[in-house]
């Protein structure tokens, strides 16, 4: 006779209590290796020169920046439409580990820009963003709220930043602290609004998907808070 917890439909909150605590257990487990894999490209590109080669892109063309943000863009979104739409485990390991290799390559000229220029921000960085994030996801998961209404406030937050981001190549703008502080805010909803929606979206079978969604928002938090401590330093 079949059960909540062997419906493959049913989304995590609708099962038992045991099947919530080991999805959460499996997303969590998935996502600390996805942060390690991507330390480990890190570590890969800058053993192997890539990292230096990429940086070079980027900065000796006027829309490098533009262009690998614009691939990057694509490569996310087909990523993580395998993580999380697939029912194939080899198709959802594949799309994090394309996303995770994306990550890894837009990051590389700003970890290489804060390794020469501000040496040591690049760990108070990381230690900021998983402080932020442990304490987010305690919030979310303490409180029990749900944070979906913050979902038309992040696409219309997003398209703006989009923007300005765009904005400030072609017109020469600078997106200084200010900028760097409101998308801090920006990634901490983000966090708040998917620990909220991997629970009330995604079935017990789909826990790659949503290590691959906080990734993302981890990713964007760390990002932005090394740019901040960059621009101070």
């Amino acid at each position: 006779m079949s059960n909540e917890n062997s419906n493959p439909f049913v989304c995590v909150a609708e099962s038992s209590p045991a099947t919530r605590a080991e999805f959460i257990r499996k997303t969590y487990t998935h996502l600390a290796f996805a942060i390690l894999a991507f330390i480990g490209f890190e570590y890969f590109l800058f053993a192997s020169g890539i990292a230096y080669t990429i940086a070079q892109f980027v900065f000796s063309f006027q829309y490098g920046f533009m262009a690998l943000l614009g691939g990057f863009m694509l490569v996310a979104w087909l990523s993580q439409s395998m993580a999380s739409g697939s029912a194939s485990k080899g198709k959802q390991y594949a799309g994090m580990g394309l996303y995770v290799v994306a990550e890894g390559i837009i990051f590389a000229p700003i970890l290489l820009l804060a390794a020469t220029q501000a040496p040591g921000v690049i760990s108070s960085a990381a230690t900021m963003t998983l402080l932020l994030f442990g304490g987010l996801t305690a919030t979310a998961f303490i409180t029990r709220k749900d944070f979906s209404f913050l979902k038309s406030i992040l696409t219309m937050g997003g398209f703006a930043a989009l923007g300005l981001i765009a904005c400030s190549f072609i017109f020469g703008i600078e997106l200084g602290t200010w900028f760097s502080l409101a998308m801090i805010v920006f990634a901490s909803a983000a966090i708040l609004y998917t620990t909220s929606r991997i629970m009330y979206t995604y079935r017990e079978d789909q826990y790659v998907g949503a290590s691959v969604e906080l990734f993302a928002s981890v990713a964007m938090l760390f990002w932005y808070i090394l740019r901040l401590l960059m621009s101070r330093d």
